[in-house]
This record gives C-alpha cells, structure tokens and sequence, in this order.
C-alpha cells in the first residue's frame, strides 16, 4: 500500500505511515503547493497511491467521473493530527487494504467508518 498524503495534512503524517510498515509520500515532496485536485488524483493514479486527505472534493470527483481509482481516504474530524487518528486510521486500513488496493473510497470520522467501492 502506498499513500499520497494531500496538502491539507501535515507531512508529519508520511512518517506515522512509515513506522506501520506503509509507505507514504506528501504531495509537497512530489508536486506544487497549490496543484488542483484533478492534478493530485491523476498522479496518485499513475503511481498507484492511495490519496489520504481532509478535503471533502475528492469523492465528488470520484463520483462526477465514475473513476475506479485512485482510492481515497477521507478524514472528516476536527483534530486530523497523527496523535489523535493514527492508531483507529492504521487499524482500519488494515481491516480495509484489500477494497483500498482494488478501488474504494474510506470515510473515516470520530464514531464511524464508511467505504465504497469504485466507481461510485
């Protein structure tokens, strides 16, 4: 599995991904601060990453183009620190890397867990 930290998220986030054995990439260290969405899922998708973000856009991409990848994970919490979500985010990735890796969209919020598979 391999994540495609979006701007919204702190880098530090790239380094949570690595101690749990997932390699992970910040869109900083691979593209321009203020690249469009389209541009960061068209990246994710040609390097099969799985795009971790805050922003509430990418499902509505994901369902205007009936897009069957790349995969999304959205947090949808206030604190979006790895201190507070990375323990309930790496345990559901666990439980969910098998629809991430084939196509999914991951809501994750404070009480639930949601996903969809793509397309949408």
């Amino acid at each position: 599995m391999k994540i495609l930290i979006d701007m919204n998220l702190s880098p530090e986030w790239a380094q949570e991904f690595k101690l749990h054995g997932i390699e992970a990439v910040h869109w900083s260290a691979v593209g321009k601060f203020d690249a469009s969405d389209s541009i960061i899922m068209d990246w994710a998708r040609k390097n099969e990453h799985i795009v971790f973000t805050h922003d509430l856009d990418f499902g509505t991409a994901l369902a205007l183009t009936k897009a069957e990848k790349p995969s999304v994970i959205q947090v949808r919490t206030q604190n979006v620190t790895s201190l507070h979500l990375s323990k309930m985010l790496i345990e559901t990735l666990g439980h969910y890397s098998g629809l991430l890796e084939k196509g999914a969209i991951l809501v994750i919020d404070e009480d639930k867990k949601r996903i969809r598979i793509l397309p949408l």
